[in-house]
């Protein structure tokens, strides 16, 4: 059965989108096959695999919705072992739509029990607000991956993060657990950057990971081309910075 995985924050902008699609390119580049679950009405997992959001028939808002069987959505990315449940526009309606659903926190929980004995990974990426979305993100996975970008305010939202996925484990899913903070976007020459990991290690003690995602232009250049950064630019710092991060949770996976 396949490790399920959700990349959250609320907060917008930190590299979450990055860190969901690197993380499945690089374990599909290990032999493991991968979901990526775009849960974003933003879409910009699906553009940033190469897929214009606009003109697919339908995506992660019709299986949600049972208007779809998961397995019918699902696409192939350029990336050999790695597919895509894209979203689409229309996904910015599901929060509402949902609202009167039986079994509302678990639409996503149900839709992926079909399809997880067909892969060793499925992650899902999360949109940037603790709405109803993004319950059903945390109702339906394992663990939890916060990327973290080093900067003052990343630290503010982080609370109130850990608060809704206490509530989730409370609640709806007892066994979900945080597997850790990455810290994105990091500039070592930047007093500011070594503060947050500082604080972060005391939120996280034991938590944090070793790979830290440095502040790195091919890394933002990536997703405008629809391509993650190991086919984009393999060689550059956030390739290897995300290349070292995949490494670091196959470890933890086969340690346990």
């Amino acid at each position: 059965m396949a490790h399920i995985i959700a990349v959250v924050n609320q907060k917008g902008g930190v590299g979450k989108t990055t860190t969901a699609i690197n993380l499945g390119a690089y374990l599909a580049a290990h032999g493991k096959f991968v979901l990526l679950v775009d849960l974003d009405p933003q879409s910009n997992a699906t553009s940033g695999l190469g897929l214009d959001p606009c003109q697919l028939e339908q995506g992660t808002y019709e299986a949600l919705m049972g208007d779809s069987q998961i397995r019918d959505v699902i696409v192939p990315t350029q990336v050999e072992g790695l597919k895509l449940a894209p979203s689409t526009p229309s996904l910015a309606g599901a929060a509402v739509e949902l609202k009167d659903v039986e079994r509302r926190e678990f639409r996503l929980a149900d839709m992926l029990l079909e399809v997880r004995n067909d892969y060793d990974y499925i992650l899902v990426d999360c949109p940037p607000s603790l709405g109803l979305l993004t319950i059903n993100g945390l109702s339906s996975v394992d663990k939890v991956l916060i990327p973290v970008q080093a900067e003052y305010y990343a630290l503010e939202g982080l609370s109130q993060l850990l608060r809704t996925i206490g509530m989730v484990k409370e609640a709806l899913k007892p066994e979900l657990e945080i597997m850790g903070a990455v810290v994105t976007m990091f500039d070592g020459r930047n007093r500011l950057s070594n503060d947050v990991m500082e604080e972060l290690h005391s939120h996280f003690p034991d938590r944090v990971f070793r790979s830290v995602i440095p502040r790195n232009v091919r890394l933002a250049e990536a997703p405008s081309f629809g391509r993650p950064i190991m086919e984009y630019d393999p060689w550059s710092k956030g390739a290897k910075a995300y290349e070292r991060l995949t490494k670091e949770i196959l470890d933890i996976e086969n340690s346990h």
